[in-house]
């Protein structure tokens, strides 16, 4: 099969590789879209040590089920699916108690580690268990279903946030995964959203995915606005979509006392964190980790309209053109934000 490989750190290549062994519980499907994720580019450059070369990377994908394990049981040659980036052993303590994402055993496609190699799906083929695998309704695009893991992550942290009806909500960093918090924040429930960025184009886009309000974290006090457009309270939740000092302190500050905080970010491994402020003030903070098996209420959110992703997908190229595109990503070119590949 033709595949992308991570040959060495900036160093990709197209090349044949033999297609993939299928278990008697594994799914072989053939791949139609994959999304590019900023995981992706840090690995290229091997930043964050999770994408040892040799490796195929790429989680963000869809396709047609070729073959199908002797075990398998709820699907079909030609069906049209999904899956999820993270592969759960289904067996241990947290996966017993439907906590998939914190597996014990948990691995992720497209990562080589100490610990393991888990191909990915920039390829005409990859092999994924059946557990992990999500039906897909027939008129749905196979790029937009390259979006359901993204959006899979943005659900699960509104998921994991204390919202009420009419609660307002300020969103801190407006890249993708940004872009669709501000749309489960709104369905979720949350009458303000308020945007927050130092990237015009982008709180621009905010506004258009439902933002009620965006600041410019460059050129105003975050903290101060934000008391301005929530009768001087502060928002009662944050999320935060950056993953860094100074973006996770304005977004504790930006909250109201007794509000709550949810850090989708995963930049640094260690932050200065204000904790005189969040005691005092008794903020609670939450971490939200990838996604717990929200994927049908994804695909089902997605099929109605309600969550949009067309407008944050940047281009689509054949497989062919990966490499100088994870170069143009590398380099972050101005207004190029997902990029779908398609073997």
């Amino acid at each position: 099969m033709k595949a992308m490989l991570l040959c060495d750190y900036k160093q990709l290549e197209i090349q044949e590789m033999p297609e993939p062994e299928v278990g008697p519980h594994d799914i072989l499907i053939a791949v139609r879209a994959c999304g590019i994720c900023g995981s992706d580019v840090h690995g290229y450059d091997g930043s964050t040590g999770r994408r040892v070369p040799p490796v195929i990377m790429g989680h963000e994908a869809a396709g047609v089920i070729t073959r199908v394990g002797s075990q398998v049981s709820r699907f079909q040659i030609n069906e049209r699916v999904t899956f999820d980036s993270t592969v759960s052993c289904g067996a241990c303590f947290h996966c017993s108690r439907g906590e998939i994402n914190l597996c014990d055993n948990r691995k992720v496609l497209g990562v080589s580690c100490d610990e393991y190699r888990q191909h990915g799906a920039f390829a005409e083929y990859v092999v994924v268990p059946e557990n992990i695998v999500y039906a897909l309704p027939d008129s749905f695009p196979f790029e937009h279903a390259a979006m359901i893991e993204a959006v899979s992550i943005a659900v699960h942290a509104a998921n994991r946030t204390p919202v009420s009806l009419g609660d307002s909500c300020i969103v801190v960093g407006t890249g993708m995964i940004g872009l669709l918090v501000i749309q489960t924040m709104k369905l979720a429930g949350c009458s303000t959203v308020i945007a927050v960025d130092i990237d015009p184009g982008k709180l621009e886009l905010a506004l258009k995915l439902g933002a009620t309000a965006s600041i410019n974290a460059a050129q105003q006090d975050v903290a101060a606005k934000v008391k301005e457009l929530t009768s001087g309270r502060g928002a009662d939740v944050a999320v935060e979509v950056v993953g860094a000092t100074k973006t996770i302190q304005s977004a504790i500050e930006s909250v109201r006392k007794g509000g709550h905080i949810t850090l989708v970010g995963n930049l640094a491994p260690q932050i200065d964190l204000p904790l005189q402020s969040i005691v005092t003030r008794e903020l609670t903070l939450h971490g939200s980790c990838a996604s717990r098996g929200e994927y049908p209420q994804c695909i089902e959110l997605m099929d109605r309209g309600e969550i949009l992703v067309e407008p944050l997908i940047s281009l689509k190229a054949p497989l062919e053109e990966g490499p100088a595109l994870f170069e143009r990503l590398y380099n972050a070119e101005p207004g190029l934000m997902k990029v779908i590949l398609q073997p």
